[in-house]
C-alpha cells in the first residue's frame, strides 16, 4: 500500500518536473534567433556572375587549398566541398573547418555559402568569410580570363 502511494506520488510530481524545464513560449525564442541568424547567413553567402557550377566547385577547392585547408570531402553533384586547416596558437592547437556549398540561382548565377568553424564553434566573426570570398573572387576572375 505504502508503494502504491509512493509511485503513484511520483507518477503525478515527474511531469510536472519534466515540463518545467520546458519553455513556454518558444515563439520568442525563434524570433530572437531569427535575426542574428539571418546576419550571420547574409555574411556566409555570395552571389557570383557564373553559370558554371564546376567552374566555381573547382575554385571554391582551388580557394580552400591556397589558404591552406586540406580537402576533406567534394560532391560535384551536391555541390559541397569541406576542408580542415590545423594550426598552433601559442602552445595550443586549433582546427579551423569549412564547408562550401555552391548552387545556382537563375540562368546565370551561382549562390556560394561557406560555413567555418573553430575547434568545433561557429564562426560568426565577418573576416575569415570575406578573407574567403575575397580570395574565391579573385579566383574566379582569373579562371575566367584564363589566367594560371
Amino acid at each position: 500500500m505504502k508503494i502504491t502511494r509512493v509511485l503513484l506520488i511520483v507518477a503525478a510530481v515527474a511531469p510536472l518536473i519534466t515540463l518545467s524545464g520546458c519553455q513556454l513560449n518558444p515563439k520568442k525564442q525563434v524570433l530572437a534567433a531569427s535575426e542574428s541568424q539571418v546576419q550571420l547567413r547574409s555574411i556566409q553567402t555570395r552571389v557570383f556572375e557564373s553559370s558554371d557550377k564546376n567552374k566555381v566547385m573547382r575554385s571554391a577547392i582551388s580557394t580552400l587549398q591556397d589558404l591552406d585547408f586540406i580537402v576533406d570531402n567534394a560532391d560535384l553533384l551536391l555541390g559541397s566541398v569541406s576542408g580542415t586547416k590545423f594550426g598552433k596558437s601559442g602552445t595550443k592547437m586549433y582546427q579551423l573547418k569549412m564547408t562550401v556549398s555552391v548552387r545556382p540561382r537563375g540562368g546565370k548565377q551561382m549562390v556560394v555559402r561557406a560555413n567555418a568553424q573553430y575547434n568545433l564553434e561557429a564562426i560568426e566573426d565577418p573576416k575569415p568569410y570575406q578573407d574567403f570570398f575575397t580570395a574565391l573572387g579573385k579566383s574566379l576572375f582569373l579562371t575566367a580570363q584564363q589566367v594560371d
